[in-house]
Order: structure tokens, then sequence, then C-alpha cells
């Protein structure tokens, strides 16, 4: 990466799908003409993705990268609409689009609530809330003729109903977040029901909160609106209710699709579960391999170049909003080498990717994550050692939108 010298010649923009769609077909047609590629985004807007690993590796960390929507040349001259679909992502306050010592003083307020030592004190629960689910997906399985589908009755709940536990929300909210955060993140949803998605979710955090500035708990809302509440300086009104959505759209979103991916890839990869089955594999392999072979998130929005920059060759000019590839970063042979698309988890290089971020904005959810899904595989191929899907795989309803990477059902037997 250095001083712009060219733009890559010829290139034709690449049309993201609000829709969403498999994403590894388009990612490796992309990737052998470069590691960076122009991309039109919804409602015509110009931006650049970044897929190759090594480049996006190099973006992630550069100086001269910038998560403030105050980068964002569209924005600031108006040309982003209300109900952009993109928009939250963009402006929503808090560490997400902080940067410097904004985004380390909103980082540090949380990051004890996620050390590797608190996730730890938090795995029997986990495997208890495990326990439970798998006892419903049997239920479940019994009522629906022996089919049930994983992603609403395991996949969703274990990391939906930890993220709410730590942070202290009302189980009875947490169907209304996940269906308000799922239409946020999604890259498809019509103008106006992102409008009031997202004015619905602010207003439901904001009485969440409210109900906690009366009856504080031992739980993270206590915690930041007593930071609120001190001095005033260290979090802000929008700041609060900003990294409330983070917590819980990035505390369930990635881990649901995670878990989802790494069970489909299992079920068509028979010889690769027998490994971790007969103990020539650990479960915490999977979730590397998943990670990489499938990314939970597909491209992620976005940072912004705070002057021009030429990546890989390609000049990204100052203020245009570029996306993180992750899936395309994680099947690029030239880091993981010429079967970078095989699923493969004795591969030694998974640690490699780059799924949960890098750099300063590196999620901090990640061990917890890596926790969850972890537990939440043994536990169900442990109790269903011939779990499978009952669809084919290539049958199954893709993810609304590029920035989630999965499918929307798991339909599965769960036989004892």
């Amino acid at each position: 990466m250095n001083t712009p010298h060219s733009a890559a010649p010829g290139r034709p923009p690449h049309r993201m799908d609000p829709a969403g769609g498999c994403p590894h077909a388009a990612n490796a047609r992309l990737l052998a003409e470069g590691a960076v590629t122009p991309v039109i985004l919804p409602g015509e807007i110009e931006g650049m993705a970044v897929l190759g690993h090594d480049a996006l590796r190099d973006f992630l960390s550069h100086p001269d990268v910038a998560k403030g929507a105050q980068h964002f040349t569209a924005l600031t001259e108006g040309r982003i609409p209300d109900g952009w679909p993109l928009r939250t992502f963009a402006t929503v306050p808090g560490m997400t689009t902080a940067d410097g010592a904004d985004h380390r003083r909103l980082r540090a307020l949380v990051s004890s609530a996620f050390t590797a030592r608190r996730v730890e004190e938090l795995r029997p629960r986990v495997e208890a809330v495990t326990a439970g689910l798998l006892d419903g997906l049997a239920e479940a399985a019994r009522a629906g003729g022996g089919v049930a589908d994983l992603r609403r009755h395991y996949a969703l709940p274990l990391p939906l109903g930890v993220i709410c536990e730590l942070l202290g929300v009302d189980p009875a909210h947490q169907d209304r977040l996940h269906h308000l955060s799922s239409l946020v993140v999604a890259t498809d949803t019509e103008p106006a029901r992102a409008v009031a998605a997202n004015r619905e979710l602010v207003e439901l955090l904001a009485s969440i909160a409210g109900d906690k500035a009366r009856a504080p708990g031992d739980d993270l809302t206590s915690a930041l609106l007593a930071a609120r509440d001190d001095g005033g300086d260290r979090l802000s009104q929008p700041e609060l209710i900003g990294t409330l959505l983070l917590m819980i759209i990035a505390g369930h979103e990635t881990t649901l699709n995670l878990v989802t991916n790494a069970v489909r890839a299992l079920c068509g990869h028979r010889e690769q579960l027998a490994l971790v089955l007969e103990g020539r594999a650990a479960w915490a392999d999977v979730v590397e391999e998943t990670l990489r072979w499938d990314s939970p998130v597909s491209y992620f929005p976005f940072r912004y170049p705070t002057r021009d920059l030429t990546v890989d060759g390609t000049l990204i000019p100052q203020g245009t909003p570029v996306l993180a590839g992750y899936s395309a970063a994680g099947r690029d042979a030239k880091a993981h080498g010429p079967d970078a698309d095989r699923f493969d988890i004795t591969r030694g290089t998974a640690t490699k990717h780059l799924s949960l971020g890098h750099g300063p904005h590196y999620c901090l959810g990640a061990p917890l994550a890596r926790m969850e899904a972890a537990i939440a595989l043994e536990a169900l191929f442990t109790r269903f050692p011939d779990l499978d899907l009952a669809v084919l795989d290539s049958e199954l309803t893709r993810h609304a939108g590029f920035v989630g990477n999965s499918v929307r059902t798991l339909p599965v037997r769960p036989t004892p």
C-alpha cells in the first residue's frame, strides 16, 4: 500500500446484489481479476471492496483508513437518503463508527466484559443453556415429523440469550430484538421499512436502558449507564444506544451464522465430522475452518480512506465507502493455498483468516463467539452424531443481503 500511482484500468464495477445469495462463485471470479474491485452499492452508490487476504489485512490496519461517517463523501454531500439500507452501518454512534481516542474510549467501556477470563467464567452458563436448547430441538423434531429448524431452535437462541443476559435484557424482548436487528442488517430492506425498523429498535433500546436506570443490576447495560452518568463525558446517550445496538446485533448474528455454517459444512463433509468425533481434531479446529471457509460475515461496511490510496494496484479515492470482503479473503488461494475452497479442519493455516477482523476494530466478542460455537457444536454432535440436513444444501434459502453470509433456515433430522 503506497501513494497512488494509477487505478486498475478497465475493470467493470461489481454490482452488489441487495438480496444476497451465496458469495463464493462471484468472489472467485472477482479474486481472479485482482484483490480490489469497484462495486455498485444499493442506490447506485459507488464503492470498493477489498477481497484479497493480504490486501485486506493491510487495509484494515492502515493508519489512513477510518470508520467515522464524516469521512464518507457521499454522505457528507447529502447523497445518502435516510432509508438507505446500509445507512445504519455508517452512522450508528458507537465504536464501529469511531476512530482514535473516541474508539479507544468506547471500546474500553465494554472490553472488560469480553476478556478471556470473563468469557471462561460464562462457560458453565453456556453449557447449561445449550443442554436445554438440545432438549427443545429434539422436541421440535418430534412435533415436526422428525425435522426441526436448527437455526431457529438452536443456533439463534444460544448467542441471543447469552448476550441479552450479559446486557441484562428481559428475555421477553429477545424475539423483537432479533427481528428488528435482522431488518437493520439486511441489504434488501425497503426504505420505509428500514427507517421504521431503525426507529423502533432505537426506541426499544432506550426503553430497556430506562428500565435499567430505574433498577440497576449486575449487567453491562447498568455499567454503561453508570459511565454515561459519570460526569457526562465518558458516554453520551446516543453512544449508549449505539453501543447496545452493536452488542446485540454483533453479539448474536455472527455466532448464529457461524454455528449454522459449521453444521452445514460438517453435514456436507462427513469425513471431517468423523475426525473430530474420533478425537483426531478439535471442535476449535471446526470453528476456525468454518470462519475461514464460510465466513459468517461476507462483506462488512464501511471503511474510508482519509486520502487517496492505492491498494494492490487499484486506486481507492479518499472518502470512498469500502467493503471488507471477509468471505473472499477466506478462500484466497494466495494466502491459503491452491485448495483454499476445500473445507479441511486439519488445515494448519486456518488461524490466518480475517473473518473476525484485524487491527484496532478486531471483533471484541471473538473469544465469546468462539467459545459459544465450540460448545454448541460439540454438544449437538455428541448427542446427535448422525444429525443430517433434511433437504439438499443447494435447496436452502440464502440469508437476505450481502453482509451476513448464511441460510435463512436449516431443517435437520436430529436422530439420537
